[in-house]
């Protein structure tokens, strides 16, 4: 009967550290040429959110004026909650801040105004809509 090998004694196929080090160096780099490239990408699917809120806010306006016959000015009026903020708490998640800048009896101004600086340039992201579903981005970011 021949004893049994300990598997201390066994040598393993494995990778060594610096092999692993030098890995993580390689894809360390390829992610920091490839953000620049990125970042648009990212304001643009953040600014998706501020279309939808707006799109949202004129919906809701439209039914207010069917009722009262005149736009508000006042999101609590027309049934709007704004989401908290990502600056505001750990728990927020909205990224823009709506606000209706103007309303009459012939028509409003919503906007929304980013609270993240999405690409780091210093401009922060507005978009504005009316009451005949106009969207347009006023700055960009």
């Amino acid at each position: 009967m021949t004893k049994p090998k300990s598997l201390l004694l066994k040598r393993v196929d494995a990778y060594t550290l610096t092999e692993i080090l030098v890995v993580l160096c390689i894809i360390g780099i390829l992610v920091f040429l490839a953000l620049p490239n990125l970042l648009p990408l990212i304001t643009k699917a953040k600014s998706t959110e501020a279309k939808l809120q707006l799109e949202y806010i004129q919906k809701l306006e439209k039914s207010y004026y069917y009722e009262h016959s005149k736009y508000t000015s006042s999101l609590s009026e027309i049934g709007f909650l704004q989401e908290k903020l990502t600056t505001e708490s750990k728990d927020g998640h909205a990224n823009y801040r709506l606000d209706i800048t103007n309303a009459s009896v012939t028509g409003f101004i919503a906007k929304a105004t980013a609270v993240v600086d999405f690409n780091g340039n210093g401009t922060f992201n507005v978009w504005e809509i009316d009451q005949d579903k106009n969207i347009k981005e006023v700055t960009p970011d």
